[in-house]
C-alpha cells in the first residue's frame, strides 16, 4: 500500500496488484446526510446525482458513452458519513476514467433544466423507497434510536427540501464540504509509475481548503416509532447501542452479530424461520459510524404472528446475555470473519473501497495479517462487555404495518 499526498496536500492511497488487468479508482468525500441540516437534508445525495448530469466538456450522455465504449463501470453512492465517486476499467483505460471523473468533480454545470429533471428522478426514488416497507423500517429505527440527531436523517431527503434546492445551494455546499481536507483519492489494481503523475495532472490544481466539521455524538434514545401502512406483513426492527468504527471491540461485534442473526446458522434464523416458519426474512446487522454504532434486528411476519416473533427474539437475546456465546459460535464466528475478510480482497473494487474508507474515516490502515491478529485477539470478555452495553438501555423499535394491536404488543414487550 502506498500512501502519499499530491503537491496541494490531497491524500492519495494506492495498492499495486500486477496480477490483475483492472484498476478501480475512487474519489471519497467526507460528507453525507449526517453533515446536513433539516433545511438542506438530501443535498449530499442530490449533488452525487448532479455530478453525472454534464460538464462543459461532456454531456451526461457522453459520460455514459465514454465508459460504455471502454467496457468500464462508473457510479457513485452517498452514505450517512461519506460520498464516493468511482470507476472500474482496464488498466490501459485508467487515464480516461480519471479525466472524466475529475471533470465531473470540478466542472459539473448544475444546469437548472437538468436539476429539475433529476429532482423528479430522486422523487421517484423516494416514492419507491416508501413503497418498500422492509426498507422504510430501517430508517425509522434509526430515528427511534437517535432521535433528531443528523445521523438519523434520510440520505434521500424529503420532497419539500429537494424541490427548494437551487444550483447556488449545491455550489455553496460543495465549497464548504468538498475540500482538500475532506477528500481522498484511492486506486487499486494494475497501476504503474505514471499513476501518481496522472493524479497530479488532474487533481493537483484543487485549491479548496476548509475546516473539518465538528460533529456531536448522538445519544441513544430508545423510542418506539410506528407507521401505519397497508401491508401483508408487519415489518419490525429492534435496535440497540453498538460500536463505533474505531472501537477496538468492533471485530467482537461482528462475531456476536454472526451468532445472533448474521447468517442461516444464526440463532434467530434457526429459531424463527427454520424451526417455526414464522418469517421468511429475519436477520441482524451492525452499523458503525465515527462515534457510535447500532446493532439491529429485523423480521417481517404476519400480524397474527408478531407477538410470537417478538417473544422469540427477546428469548434469544436474553439467553445470549445470560449465557454468552458457545465455544462453537465463538470459534466459528472468528473463522467466518477471517474468511469473509480474505474473500473481500479478491477484487480491485473492494480493495479500493477499503483503502478509501479507511483513510477518509480512520486515517489508518491495517495489513491483512494485522487484521487477522485482531480477530484472533477477541475474547469472551469482549463479547460480554458488548452484550451488557447493548441491553443497558431500552431497545429502539420501529414497525411498518397495518395493525395498531402490534404496536401495543411491542410496547408491552419493552416494559417487561
Amino acid at each position: 500500500m502506498i500512501k502519499t499526498t499530491l503537491s496541494n496536500g490531497l491524500r492519495v492511497v494506492m495498492e499495486q496488484i500486477p496480477t490483475f488487468r483492472s484498476v478501480s479508482f475512487g474519489i471519497w468525500v467526507r460528507t453525507g446526510s449526517r453533515n446536513e441540516q433539516v433545511a438542506n437534508n438530501g443535498i449530499s445525495h442530490f449533488i452525487e446525482h448532479m455530478l453525472f448530469k454534464g460538464t462543459d466538456r461532456y454531456t451526461a450522455k457522453e459520460i455514459a458513452e465514454t465508459f460504455d465504449a471502454i467496457g468500464g463501470n462508473v457510479n457513485a453512492f452517498t452514505s450517512k458519513e461519506y460520498t464516493c465517486y468511482y470507476a472500474k476499467v482496464l488498466d490501459e483505460h485508467l487515464p480516461i476514467a480519471v479525466d472524466v471523473l475529475a471533470d465531473m468533480f470540478f466542472a459539473s454545470k448544475f444546469d437548472t433544466e437538468d436539476m429539475d429533471k433529476e429532482k423528479n428522478v430522486i422523487l421517484e426514488e423516494i416514492a419507491m423507497y416508501e413503497d418498500t416497507p422492509d426498507d422504510m423500517v430501517h430508517d425509522s429505527v434509526s430515528r427511534a434510536a437517535l432521535g433528531d440527531h443528523p445521523l438519523s436523517y434520510s440520505i434521500l431527503g424529503t420532497e419539500e427540501r429537494l424541490r427548494a434546492m437551487t444550483s447556488d445551494d449545491l455550489r455553496q455546499y460543495m465549497q464548504e464540504h468538498y475540500t482538500i481536507e475532506n477528500t481522498v483519492i484511492s486506486v487499486a489494481g494494475n497501476i504503474n509509475d505514471q499513476t501518481l503523475a496522472l493524479l497530479e495532472k488532474h487533481f493537483g490544481h484543487f485549491t479548496v481548503h476548509g475546516m473539518e466539521q465538528q460533529l456531536d455524538a448522538p445519544n441513544f434514545d430508545g423510542q418506539v416509532i410506528y407507521h401505519k401502512k397497508k401491508t401483508e406483513q408487519n415489518h419490525i426492527c429492534l435496535s440497540m447501542p453498538g460500536c463505533s468504527s474505531s472501537d477496538p471491540r468492533l471485530y467482537g461485534m461482528v462475531i456476536l452479530n454472526n451468532a445472533i442473526g448474521g447468517g442461516m446458522s444464526s440463532r434467530l434464523f434457526q429459531e424463527i424461520r427454520e424451526k417455526r416458519g414464522l418469517a421468511y426474512s429475519v436477520y441482524s446487522y451492525h452499523s458503525s459510524y465515527v462515534d457510535t454504532g447500532l446493532f439491529t434486528i429485523y423480521a417481517g411476519t404476519a400480524p397474527k404472528q408478531t407477538k410470537e416473533v417478538l417473544d422469540l427474539t427477546m428469548e434469544v437475546m436474553n439467553e445470549v446475555v445470560a449465557q454468552g456465546l458457545t465455544e462453537s459460535e465463538f470459534s466459528k464466528g472468528k473463522e467466518q470473519l477471517k474468511g469473509s475478510l480474505i474473500l473481500s480482497l479478491e477484487s480491485t473494487s473492494s480493495r479500493m473501497n477499503r483503502l478509501g474508507k479507511n483513510e477518509l474515516m480512520l486515517g489508518r490502515h491495517f495489513t491483512l495479517d494485522e487484521m487477522i491478529e485482531r480477530i484472533e485477539a477477541v475474547t469472551f470478555q469482549d463479547i460480554e462487555s458488548l452484550l451488557h452495553q447493548m441491553v443497558a438501555v431500552p431497545f429502539a423499535v420501529a414497525m411498518v404495518g397495518n395493525s395498531d394491536k402490534a404496536l401495543n404488543q411491542i410496547n408491552r414487550q419493552l416494559k417487561k
